[in-house]
């Protein structure tokens, strides 16, 4: 082990056990210019791989689509002066509540934020953000929820093959402590952790009653980082990493709020190994490899 991990596993070490001190999202509004992230989810913007870089093509025998986002939650948002700063050496504006009530440290869903389409899902004092000039921004995603597209053949009302809709929840943190939560419309229980790759599957029919069922993710979550080399990210943290086209500077100075979009790529995020007719068919043996993002943008308004 040599001494840039060892240094990127002490700064997480800290920034876990300093997390009370870290700001709410959801707190009151207080005098003075604020900080304020926003989400987009963006089907056209670039499809990068892990390491950042352009990935429009699927492996032989893949599919995937651009799933149709509800709600999406941070669990850590972190801004990086350069590309050498490691995870928690830069500004850490928020980290969100953890929990041991499932034995181990998990993101606490009950406290998680859950926002959608240009909804704010940090809005904290501008002086969170100490005053300097940042590069890069770090978003530590923790549930996504949408719609995606599926075939289902019904072989016990008779109805045949059916194109319908679904929703997936789907839990790509680190390790979630789940109470319960809403797919669509149904309610799963569960009061335990799960790992990154949880999901839960619900049918958009009210002809086929069939309850959420869930999973894991027989792969990978994909998690761009394009500063792989000189800032390697914790695993299984789904820090996604994207670069401001030109530095944000703060002076402290400020008397107006500032306003950053954070573009998440959606471009088939939704990967499966397919049966060879390109159309998501659970029923069928597809299996989901891949429900991360593929990019982070963010924008200064």
């Amino acid at each position: 082990m040599n001494s840039r991990t060892l240094l990127l596993i002490s700064s997480v070490a800290l920034l876990v056990s300093c997390k009370k001190e870290d700001p709410s999202p959801g707190q009151q509004p207080a005098d003075g210019p604020r900080l304020i992230l926003n989400f987009r989810f963006d089907s056209t913007q670039t499809r990068l791989d892990a390491l950042g870089q352009p990935s429009p093509a699927l492996p032989p025998g893949h599919a995937a689509q651009h799933p149709r986002f509800n709600a999406m939650s941070s669990h850590y948002v972190e801004f990086a002066p350069t590309a050498w700063t490691l995870p928690g050496m830069g500004a850490v504006v928020y980290h969100a509540p953890e929990t041991n009530a499932g034995g181990a440290v998990a993101i606490d869903f009950d406290q998680s934020v859950l926002v959608g389409e240009g909804e704010a899902f940090l809005n904290v004092p501008l002086s969170s953000l100490p005053a300097g000039s940042y590069e890069w921004l770090r978003v530590s995603l923790g549930y996504q929820n949408y719609d995606v597209d599926l075939r289902y053949t019904d072989t016990v009302f008779g109805l045949g093959a059916l194109d319908l809709t679904g929703t997936i929840a789907s839990f790509i943190g680190f390790n979630t402590y789940i109470s319960s939560f809403t797919v669509h419309e149904q309610q799963v229980a569960l009061n335990d952790d799960r790992p990154q790759g949880f999901w839960a599957f619900e049918l958009h029919d009210p002809l086929i009653p069939l309850a959420p069922i869930t999973g894991q993710s027989a792969g990978v979550t994909t998690v761009p980082n394009p500063l792989f080399a000189s800032s390697p990210i914790p695993a299984n943290s789904c820090l996604v990493t994207g670069g401001f086209a030109t530095p944000l500077v703060i002076t402290g100075n400020e008397t107006e709020d500032v306003v950053i979009t954070v573009s998440l790529s959606t471009n088939n995020s939704f990967e499966w190994i397919d049966n060879g007719d390109g159309v998501y068919e659970p029923g069928a043996g597809d299996l989901v490899v891949d429900m991360g993002v593929r990019g982070l943008v963010p924008i200064v308004e």
